[in-house]
C-alpha cells in the first residue's frame, strides 16, 4: 500500500506540474505572425542590392525598391510590437490557475478513488471470482449453524384457540408417526405461526412417509421452510432439497426462485440474474415468487452488469368474489375444488405482497373455510386482528368472514 500510494501521489504532483508550467510560460516560442514577415522583407532587401550589382535594375528603381521595402518594415515591426504586449501572460493570473488546476486534478482524483476504488485489494479478474465465488458456495454455513446465528425474536401473538389447536395435532401426530395429513397439516400450522424449525421438520416427516412419491411441490416446501428458518439464508442443506425438487420438475417456480438466491448470496449475480428473468418472464402475475424477484431484480440486473434493464410489468391477479364460489356450486367437486384453490392461492398472496381492503380479507377466510383449510382460516383471520387492530369498523367486516368460515360465534 506505501509504494501504491507513493507511486499515486508521485504521479498526479506531476502531472499537475506539467500543466501549471505550461499555463505559467503562456508564451510561443516561434513569435507573432509579423515576425515571419520581417525576415521575408529583409531578405527583399537582400535581393534588391544583388538585382542593382548585377545590372538587372536601375539605381533608380533600386531606391525606389529599397524605400517601399523598408516601409513595410517599419509597419511590421511596429505591429509585432504591440502583438507582443497584447499577448504577454501576467505572471499572477497564470500561477492562480496553475494552482487551481493542481488542486482540482490531485483533490479529484483523490475523490474519484474514495468513491471507486478499493485499496488494499488486488485486481480481481474474472477467473479469480469466479473460483472465489465457487468457494464461498462450498464453505458457506450449514442449516443448523445458520440458525443458532440468528437472533431470538419476538414470540407471534397466537390465538389461544389455534395454539390448543396445534398442540393437540403436535400430540396426535406423535402418536401416529405414519398419519401422512396429519403431518402436512402440522407442517403447515407451524409454519403459519412462525415455527419453521418445527414446520421443516415435519415436513421432512412428510417426504419419509411419501417416499418415491413425493412430488417436487412437497421438496420445494421443505426448501422453503429451511430457507425461512435460516433467516433467508440458503443452505447447503437447503440447495440440496432444491436440487430434489428441480429434478422431478425443472419448472417449479419455489425452487427455482430459491436457486437463483443461492446463486447472488454466494457472488454469482449473473446466474442469479438469468434465472430470475426468466422464471420472471415464464411465470403468471399472482405467482407466490413474483413479489421477491421484482424487488430484486434491478439490483441483481446491476450486480450482472445489464444495463438499462427493463423489469417486465405484472400486474396482481384478484381473488375470488362471491358470484365466483356461487358458480363453483354447479361444478363437479374435483373442479370447484381445484378453481377455489388456485383463487384463494391468488387472493391470499396478493395480501400477504401488497395488503388489501377488510372485505378481501373476509372473502379469503370465508374462501379457506369452503377448502376446509381451518388451520389457515385462523392464521389469517389471527393475522388480520393485528392488520386492523386499529380499525374496529374494518375489523368487523373481516369478523364476518370468520363466522361465516365457523372461525367466530
Amino acid at each position: 500500500m506505501t509504494v501504491f500510494w507513493i507511486a499515486t501521489i508521485v504521479l498526479a504532483f506531476g502531472m499537475a506540474g506539467l500543466l501549471g508550467l505550461a499555463l505559467v510560460r503562456g508564451q510561443r516560442n516561434t513569435g507573432p505572425a509579423e515576425s515571419f514577415d520581417l525576415q521575408v522583407y529583409r531578405d527583399q532587401l537582400g535581393e534588391v542590392d544583388r538585382d542593382l550589382q548585377r545590372g538587372v535594375i536601375s539605381k533608380e528603381d533600386a531606391e525606389r525598391l529599397r524605400t517601399e521595402i523598408s516601409r513595410r518594415i517599419l509597419s511590421a515591426d511596429a505591429k509585432a510590437t504591440s502583438e507582443t504586449a497584447a499577448t504577454a501572460q501576467p505572471n499572477g493570473l497564470g500561477y492562480t490557475v496553475a494552482a487551481l488546476i493542481g488542486a482540482t486534478l490531485i483533490g479529484g482524483s483523490y475523490w474519484i478513488y474514495s468513491q471507486l476504488g478499493a485499496p488494499g485489494y488486488g485486481d480481481l479478474g474474472l477467473a479469480t471470482r469466479l473460483d472465489m465465488a465457487e468457494e464461498a458456495r462450498e464453505n458457506r454455513p450449514s442449516q443448523d449453524s445458520a440458525e443458532s446465528q440468528l437472533p431470538a425474536g419476538d414470540a407471534a401473538e397466537i390465538q389461544p384457540e389455534y395454539a390448543d389447536l396445534v398442540k393437540r395435532l403436535r400430540g396426535a401426530v406423535s402418536e401416529r408417526p405414519g398419519d401422512l395429513q396429519g403431518h402436512v397439516l402440522l407442517a403447515r400450522s407451524e409454519a403459519a405461526m412462525g415455527n419453521y424449525v418445527a414446520a421443516y421438520r415435519a415436513q421432512e416427516r412428510v417426504l419419509s412417509i411419501k417416499g418415491d412419491r413425493a412430488t417436487s411441490k412437497d421438496y420445494a416446501d421443505l426448501a422453503d421452510m429451511m430457507v425461512l428458518a435460516a433467516g433467508g439464508y440458503v443452505s447447503p442443506e437447503a440447495e440440496r432439497v432444491l436440487e430434489a425438487a428441480l429434478s422431478r420438475d425443472d419448472q417449479n417456480g419455489v425452487a427455482r426462485y430459491y436457486m437463483g438466491l443461492m446463486m447472488a448470496q454466494t457472488g454469482r449475480p449473473d446466474v442469479a440474474f438469468r434465472v430470475w428473468d426468466g422464471l420472471l418472464r415464464r411465470s403468471p402475475p399472482d405467482a407466490t415468487w413474483v413479489p421477491p424477484i421484482l424487488a430484486q431484480i434491478e439490483e441483481m440486473a446491476q450486480r450482472a452488469g445489464v444495463d438499462d434493464y427493463q423489469v417486465p410489468s405484472v400486474a396482481a391477479a384478484p381473488g375470488p368474489t362471491a358470484e365466483d364460489l356461487e358458480s363453483a356450486e354447479d361444478m363437479s367437486p374435483e373442479d370447484r375444488q381445484q378453481m377455489i384453490q388456485g383463487m384463494v392461492a391468488r387472493l391470499s398472496d396478493r395480501l400477504a405482497t401488497e395488503g388489501g381492503p377488510p372485505e378481501d380479507w373476509a372473502r379469503l377466510i370465508s374462501s379457506l373455510g369452503v377448502l376446509g383449510d381451518e388451520a389457515q382460516a385462523i392464521a389469517i383471520w389471527n393475522n388480520a386482528q393485528e392488520v386492523f387492530a386499529d380499525n374496529p369498523d374494518a375489523l368487523n367486516i373481516v369478523r364476518e368472514g370468520a363466522r361465516a368460515a365457523g372461525l367466530v360465534l
